[in-house]
């Protein structure tokens, strides 16, 4: 037991790392992807465009593995309408779908989207919108178009518009340490700080609707679980209770967080109810329970617990009540979420002295490995299932990683220098 404390505060120790861009790199996609051509939109206003939107598209269903987007030099067309388009060019190409569009300024600072999705070889539109947006919100639009043309073609939402929370640190002159606790876009860009301080933030998660963040923070010189709002940096002390406050996790409603303490003793998960501030145990064990997560449902959440002897992951109603335990294969599993579905628990699991992503089927206990370093770790649902984000190692530095659910599709996601860890996935935008 005791050992297995001392592995979840190592797991705290950081490294030195330099805020940036995250720079996603495709290391394996699915054979057989779906060629897709992305025409570059026109423009019909003055000078260049402010954001290249057909790139971000292009960039969006490349990234997703899913797709084989064809390279501008390889077109022998460029259409912007539906009347310019020769599908016999397109054909030729061996693409299946196609997607034109234009940009036009509308008024002071406004823009107007229209794109059009056709299926190639029976030459129909599919799908097609005009979508009026801002300068600021150009990549955003992007993004939703992006979604609209993976939910059209493989029928499920996509998650382009979504964003990612992370930690990071950078060393100061001073020899100091800095640490970072940052969102961006899904895609990388649009890196916001939303909190620093010189002591440890870990273990970040988004509320349900999207527009808050509690975390840890030892800012004080102890642990203490915040809540902060993304946009606003408005934010409020939730428990900083004598020993640990840590692994806060929202319910589903976001009236409530999950959490592991140490007041009373060893660390049990508890419940602490955000308007009526009442904190109700759910766990009372000799052993240490730690990183709780609800079940979409609201009705169950799984934990961490050495009560076996090593780390596996347990089940417990969100009414209290005994334990049971989910994970048989492998002698250690720990850090478990639910799918969207809740059909499956994202987890670390330690294989051949490795520390490895898997997904394990709640319904047969069949689980499946799907990472392929030695120390990975943090896994978090994209909203739409398809892929997991987790922290993983590139020889000395901690980048990001995403895997889909079915082990084909693979992303490094890196900073240009440092280190970068615990991702955490936002869910779709309310």
């Amino acid at each position: 037991m005791k050992k297995f404390f001392w592995v979840l505060i190592l797991t705290l120790i950081w490294l030195p790392s330099v805020q940036a861009d995250l720079t996603i790199e495709i290391t394996e996609g699915v054979e057989g992807a779906l060629p897709i051509a992305i025409v570059p939109f026109g423009w019909q206003g003055a000078g260049r465009p402010p954001v290249d939107v057909s790139a971000v598209i292009n960039a969006d269903l490349q990234r997703s593995g899913r797709f084989k987007t064809i390279p501008q030099a390889d077109m022998l067309s460029r259409p912007t309408t539906a009347e310019e388009i020769q599908f016999k060019d397109w054909r030729a190409l061996d693409v299946e779908n196609l997607v034109v569009g234009q940009v036009r300024p509308q008024g002071t600072g406004g823009y107007e989207i229209r794109f059009q999705l056709f299926d190639v070889y029976k030459g129909e539109q599919l799908t097609g919108y005009t979508i009026p947006t801002t300068a600021p919100n150009l990549r955003a639009t992007a993004h939703r178009i992006a979604d609209l043309i993976y939910e059209k073609l493989l029928g499920i939402p996509g998650a382009f518009a979504t964003r990612v929370a992370y930690i990071t640190s950078v060393k100061q002159d001073d020899g100091t340490q800095r640490i970072d606790l940052n969102i961006a876009d899904a895609d990388g860009y649009n890196p916001e700080t939303i909190v620093s301080s010189t002591e440890p933030l870990m273990s970040p998660a988004w509320s349900p609707d999207g527009r808050k963040l509690a975390y840890v923070s030892f800012e004080e010189g102890k642990s203490a679980i915040y809540v902060q709002e993304a946009y606003t940096g408005r934010r409020q002390k939730v428990t900083s209770f004598k020993g640990i406050n840590g692994a806060p996790a929202w319910s589903p409603d976001g009236r409530k967080l999950a959490m592991a303490l140490s007041k009373d003793g060893n660390p049990d998960i508890f419940v602490f109810d955000l308007g009526t501030k009442k904190l109700k145990p759910l766990t009372r064990h000799y052993a240490i329970d730690t990183e709780p997560a609800w079940s979409p449902d609201g009705k169950s959440l799984v934990f961490t617990s050495d009560r076996g002897g090593k780390p596996q992951i347990y089940r417990v109603s969100a009414y209290g009540g005994p334990a049971k335990r989910v994970t048989f294969q492998n002698s250690y599993n720990a850090r478990a979420s639910f799918s969207p579905d809740g059909k499956l628990l994202a987890l670390v699991t330690r294989e051949d002295g490795s520390y490895k992503i898997a997904v394990q089927d709640l319904d047969s206990g069949i689980m499946q490995v799907l990472s392929q370093g030695s120390l990975d770790e943090s896994p978090s649902f994209a909203p739409n299932g398809s892929m997991i984000i987790y922290a993983s190692k590139a020889g000395y530095r901690g980048v990001l990683a995403a895997v889909s659910v079915d082990g084909r599709v693979r992303q490094r996601l890196a900073l240009q220098e440092g280190d970068v860890r615990e991702p955490v996935w936002s869910p779709f935008k309310k």
